[in-house]
């Protein structure tokens, strides 16, 4: 990928600067994704599963402690651990056509990143992924330009990478669905991979190498608003199929190119779906209020989690698998031991409904965003 040097100004914005109150072409898929080609054929393997159902609180080991919060949002319709940079220094939040880079350590901006894009104007940021220590893979929408005559139609989703110690454009700006695409884009940070839903199918695209591919389903002739894919690239989950009555959702097997099972217990509406880092584990987060914990590849339900007073819009496990962070309608993000059940602590600073929560890749964090505002905790340990 050559290098595409475009000058932007880094420049706070309008507003004055983001607002931080510190603590008190051929397309080819990887190996790992190869298993993703074609399924097809309906095999529903129902049987019904035992479960435990938590709700007990243990003394955690650690703590954990306000450590900023931030104008602007992380992803709010996948998961925002991309956001987080590799080796968990900085977090990377978005502010309409602004990119703030927060300093983990010491709680403070470290940059303010404003990229432009050529004959695009009023630009609109959805996410800010890490996809290399210094780079930055961004979506965004805007307003084409037209020469003379100001803003034209709006653009399709643009996906690009940005250089963040240059401050410029490293590559191109590729645009997302821009030719019949029907759902919107996804990123999955654990595989690098943005899709999107389109005709039975899930096209594919990797930024850092711009391959790609096209998982077709042929059994699955309505939209999945939601889908997630194992990091292993084994399985495929997708929930709130369009016109589909039951909330559970349906497990594809990539290998065998079939439905074989489904989570079944779910009492409304499935909102988020997550992997554990191993592909062992699924955690799903539903507006009937619950976390529910999950064994790959036998579908078993073996874990509840319960103590939302309202949906909860998402939950992940750290990096390890040992713990799971959830955060929901009741503004609350709570942290669970994943082995358990056992609830280790609620964090209640937000004052805003939460839509997505992630931990840092060392798991020393945990970040969680409303729609307009990012909040961080630090883990600090028992008697330190």
């Amino acid at each position: 990928m050559s290098r595409n040097g475009q000058a932007v100004e880094a420049v706070s914005g309008r507003g004055g600067d983001p607002a931080l109150v510190t603590r008190s072409n051929k397309r080819i898929l990887p190996a790992a994704l190869a298993a993703l080609a074609a399924a097809s054929g309906l095999v529903v393997a129902v049987t019904l599963r035992g479960q435990i159902e938590s709700v007990a609180t243990s003394p955690p080991q650690f703590t954990w402690v306000s450590h900023g919060r931030l104008e602007g949002h992380l992803a709010l319709n996948y998961s925002p651990a991309g956001a987080f940079s590799p080796d968990s220094s900085t977090l990377a939040a978005v502010i309409e056509d602004k990119v703030v880079l927060m300093n983990l350590g010491a709680a403070d901006i470290r940059k303010v990143l404003r990229p432009r894009v050529e004959r695009v104007t009023e630009l609109q940021f959805q996410s800010a992924n890490y996809v290399a220590p210094n780079r930055l893979f961004l979506l965004g929408n805007g307003l084409f330009r037209i020469k003379g005559k100001g803003a034209g139609g709006a653009t399709p989703t643009l996906a690009f990478e940005w250089d963040a110690d240059q401050d410029a454009l490293f590559g191109k700006v590729n645009t997302v669905g821009a030719a019949g695409g029907i759902g919107p884009p996804r990123y999955f940070p654990q595989i690098g991979y943005l899709a999107f839903y389109k005709e039975s199918g899930f096209d594919m695209w990797q930024p850092m190498t711009g391959r790609g591919g096209r998982i077709n389903v042929p059994s699955l002739t309505r939209q999945p608003n939601l889908f997630e894919f194992s990091p292993d690239g084994q399985w495929l989950l997708l929930a709130q199929i369009a016109a589909t009555s039951t909330p559970d959702p349906v497990v594809v097997a990539m290998r065998e190119h079939q439905f074989v099972d489904s989570l079944r217990g779910h009492q409304a509406t499935v909102l988020s779906m997550s992997f554990s880092r191993d592909s062992k584990h699924v955690v799903t987060a539903c507006e009937d209020g619950k976390v529910r914990i999950w064994s790959v590849p036998d579908w078993k339900l073996l874990l509840t989690l319960t103590g939302h007073n309202g949906p909860v819009h998402w939950a992940e496990f750290s990096a390890d698998g040992s713990w799971v962070v959830s955060g929901g309608e009741d503004k609350t993000v709570r942290i669970w031991s994943s082995q358990d059940g056992s609830l280790a602590q609620t964090l209640e600073e937000s004052r805003e409904p939460i839509r997505t929560v992630a931990f840092s890749p060392n798991g020393a964090f945990v970040a969680a965003s409303s729609e307009q505002v990012v909040l961080v905790w630090q883990r600090t340990f028992s008697g330190q």
